[in-house]
């Protein structure tokens, strides 16, 4: 039961527990005094408009943009087996996504408005990037499917890893290892390979109490997760605010959709509420402490380069050409085999990940070893130069 078509409702079928199946209808319910078991599942489409990108976008998406760490394929950098060789892509992405570095959309603001009125139950995500924290829901109402950032362990010995460590080790960008074991940490982030958290599958016995399910940002087409929205009763309304319509939301008498935006419907079905006030004075409180407000509806005036980061900006231009030089020539040298060879050789980048340092600045500058060398120069002179400064 992930994201297969279905038919919509009969629009003659009368709803059973809504009035109607519209917006109103769905706040005159939520004003009823009715609801207060409310069930939310979401996905990374809450948090697109803070500048995080989804998962599988074509383009835009987070797998679409890995290329520059030379990954087998987009997936290998959640994968439990890889990480255990080659631990060094994940923490060059990590370094990106690590909380703190985004403020939560007014979504996440919405699902915190829906706890401080007494209504949320539960809150299911699959996203990691704990902005739904940072937005002040509560921990003991969140259950992350796929893990998150919010706790870090050995994987080895599975001992807690401090919190504070691990944020020094991203920010310097290097490997963190267990104080015990010496085994590789990595963030509580369900991998290919690992099991959902307990809490997962303990929580779901909830799903069948909820009096109004609210699905927001989410295709619903990863396993088990996408099966969530079908454990809720007949007669519980279940809203759909997400760009489409996925999961077969739509085909049961008490479904509502609320196509477009995320951000946008939260809005919508505030506004109809009466708390619409109250959402963007909540959402006011998470601007983040440097006094930059990300997220859609709030554009920030890019403060003036410091001349560190005009010189990084020049390294990581040069470092692309200098990809994109040696994309053109690998492809040529294919083509030359092929032509020429009886037999293919593989291009030697098996050792593309090795650094005596152990650190990520070669996964960063996405310095391969069959580079042109004038270019590295060329690089390797402007970090010179930032380092003299």
């Amino acid at each position: 039961m992930g994201n297969e078509e279905s038919a919509p409702i009969d629009e003659s079928i009368a709803p059973e527990t809504l009035t109607e199946r519209t917006v109103d209808a769905v706040a005159a319910y939520l004003n009823s005094g009715i609801p207060s078991k409310i069930i939310v599942m979401t996905g990374a489409g809450i948090s697109t408009s803070a500048g995080i990108p989804d998962f599988r976008s074509p383009d835009t998406g987070l797998y679409a943009n890995l290329a520059r760490l030379n990954l087998p394929y987009a997936e290998a950098v959640f994968d439990i087996d890889y990480f255990r060789q080659h631990p060094e892509p994940f923490y060059a992405l990590a370094q990106e996504l690590y909380p703190g570095k985004f403020r939560p959309t007014i979504t996440h603001s919405f699902i915190k408005l829906l706890h401080d009125k007494g209504l949320l139950m539960k809150l299911f995500t699959q996203n990691i990037d704990c902005l739904e924290r940072e937005a002040g829901v509560p921990g003991d109402k969140i259950i992350e499917a796929h893990g998150s950032f919010a706790r870090q362990s050995c994987i080895e010995c599975k001992t807690a890893y401090p919190a504070t460590d691990i944020k020094a080790h991203i920010e310097a960008k290097t490997i963190p290892h267990c104080h015990d074991c010496k085994g590789l940490v990595k963030p509580d982030i369900v991998f290919f390979g690992e099991q959902l958290p307990r809490e997962f599958f303990e929580s779901q016995s909830l799903l069948s109490e909820a009096d109004l399910c609210i699905i927001m940002g989410t295709s619903l087409s990863v396993q088990p997760f996408a099966s969530l929205p079908h454990m809720v009763k007949r007669s519980t309304p279940r809203i759909l605010i997400n760009k489409e319509r996925v999961g077969q939301i739509g085909s049961d008498p008490d479904d509502v959709l609320i196509l477009g935006d995320c951000d946008d419907g939260v809005r919508k079905l505030a506004e109809k509420c009466g708390w619409l006030d109250d959402l963007e004075t909540l959402w006011a409180q998470t601007s983040l402490p440097n006094g930059s407000a990300l997220g859609k509806g709030a554009p920030v005036a890019a403060a003036p380069k410091t001349k560190d980061e005009i010189l990084e900006d020049e390294i990581a231009k040069l470092t692309q050409d200098i990809d994109e030089t040696l994309t053109l020539s690998k492809r040529h040298d294919e083509t030359v085999r092929k032509e020429t060879l009886s037999s293919s050789h593989t291009h030697p980048r098996n050792a593309v990940y090795e650094n005596k340092d152990g650190n990520l600045s070669h996964v960063f500058l996405s310095a391969s070893q069959d580079g042109n060398v004038s270019d590295k120069r060329q690089v390797k002179d402007l970090k010179k130069d930032k380092e003299r400064d």
